[in-house]
């Protein structure tokens, strides 16, 4: 159940529903014990969240709270229950009453016991688990995620300052809460830390340096020439470092080599431009390859490849049990829970199974009507296909667009133009100068000179006699 970012609306048709089966209701903070107890049914049974300030009968009285309210109550929960848990609390206003809303998640690691004693969830209420239930659900609970797993490192291989600048910010201003605790409390709450020492999800996700631990746990990205392997590779690349950086330097290169055509509607003024790829699609479908791969597997790797036509996404490690290319739109399934717990709590990835609505739904608002993507998908390995449009521009007005017209002219005129030129005389982004400007190599209208860096300058190429319209149309 999802408690991120829950205002009062929200909570007041929790409310409104009465105690169910992932709702409880607990009158006072004094009532410690009874918090514990639930939270070792949630734990045990299912994911519920905890309404404390509110009466059995709905009834918002409020709760006492102080500055170490949480941090009190979190390390109260953490110290008396085995195995650890740590839910994720904050405090919210119901008519101007502060009630304390603790998330409890589904523990993988079962059974959770509190003060000696384990409990299960039966509709809206908490009953004591008896020896032979504790028996079949440590027994049904022995494997562990892979990513919950502590990994053979130590704390100085996190990188605190990533967690300090990158990911605290973000954090915070997604979900609208300050982050009262330390950078490592935080890690130990989002399950990136346990015992002292990083997990495995801790490592990929905030890790100096992952790929010392896990060798294969990169991005390998090839870009080819033609409709097929073997006949031009143009390029390679490996995209290390965390899970973040893999994701955002991955999406902005396959954004970089993106065509885009730009046509003129007949009832605008400006030019539409429009990628031949889904935007949305290229990341998420970099996001859950990264997400949902199979970690354990360390002989292979995610891998990315871009032909004329299409892009191929591989992640190894196939479709759990019940999951089909068919049926993945309607149900859902995390081989890395943490990971993906993470990455969603900043947004890096869709929750509750939405990205792939959201794909479908952007294929089918695409002006220029792409393919739908396919699935493959055996026991070992996924492969997602996501197909251009490129085939589709010559049916459209294929010409630069007015920043890229107004670029032309300016280097006709001035022998060559710059990045930083490009921006002022478009008064544009630098990604935007640098899209179009590549958009222009790829023509063949401009020629790059220099490799990179502040050296860089575009010049026309001889070849271009000036016919934008019939010249290498993307």
């Amino acid at each position: 159940m999802k408690s991120q970012k829950m205002h009062e609306n929200e909570l007041l048709k929790l409310i409104g529903k009465g105690e169910t089966q992932g709702i409880e209701f607990k009158e006072s903070l004094n009532l410690k014990d009874e918090i514990g107890k639930e939270v070792s049914a949630f734990s045990n049974t299912n994911p519920g969240i905890i309404l404390v300030g509110v009466k059995d009968t709905k009834e918002v009285v409020g709760a006492q709270v102080g500055k170490k309210t949480v941090r009190n109550l979190a390390n109260y929960i953490k110290t008396h229950t085995d195995n650890p848990i740590l839910p994720e609390i904050f405090v919210e206003k119901i008519e101007g009453k502060k009630i304390v809303v603790i998330d409890v998640k589904e523990s993988p690691e079962k059974p959770v016991f509190f003060k000696g004693k384990a409990y299960k969830r039966v509709g809206d209420s908490s009953h004591k688990l008896s020896a032979s239930e504790i028996r079949k659900l440590a027994k049904e609970s022995t494997k562990a995620y892979w990513d919950e797993q502590i990994c053979e490192a130590s704390l100085e291989d996190i990188d605190w300052n990533f967690v300090k600048e990158f990911f605290i910010p973000r954090y915070e201003s997604l979900t609208e809460r300050e982050i009262t605790g330390s950078k490592k409390e935080l890690l130990e709450a989002l399950e990136c830390i346990k015992n002292n020492k990083p997990t495995n999800a801790g490592i990929l996700l905030f890790g100096k340096d992952p790929q010392k631990f896990f060798m294969n746990s990169y991005i390998a990205l090839a870009r080819y020439k033609g409709k097929r392997e073997g006949i031009e590779r143009l390029d390679y690349k490996e995209f290390t470092g965390n899970l973040f950086q893999q994701i955002d330097n991955c999406d902005k290169y396959i954004k970089e080599h993106a065509a885009i055509m730009s046509r003129l509607l007949p009832h605008r003024v400006e030019r539409e431009d429009i990628p031949e790829y889904c935007w949305f699609s290229i990341r998420e479908l970099v996001t859950n390859a990264v997400c949902h791969r199979d970690y354990s597997d360390q002989g292979s790797k995610v891998i990315v490849k871009i032909f004329d036509d299409r892009i191929e996404y591989y992640n190894p490690g196939g479709l759990p049990l019940g999951i089909t290319p068919e049926n993945i739109i309607e149900k859902q399934y995390s081989r890395n829970p943490i990971i993906a717990k993470v990455l969603a709590k900043v947004k890096y990835i869709e929750e509750l199974g939405e990205g792939w609505n959201k794909i479908i739904d952007e294929h089918k608002a695409h002006p220029l009507k792409p393919k739908l993507p396919k699935i493959k998908a055996d026991k070992y390995s996924v492969l997602v296909f996501l197909y251009s449009t490129k085939e589709k521009f010559e049916k459209g007005r294929v010409e630069p667009n007015e920043r890229q017209k107004k670029a032309i002219e300016y280097t006709r005129n001035k022998g060559k133009i710059t990045n930083a030129e490009y921006q002022k005389i478009n008064k544009t982004t630098k990604k935007t100068a640098t899209r179009d400007l590549q958009d222009l190599v790829r023509r063949e209208i401009l020629i790059k000179v220099g490799r990179t860096g502040k050296g860089v300058y575009y010049v026309l190429n001889p070849a271009f006699k000036g016919d934008i319209r019939g010249h290498k149309g993307t």
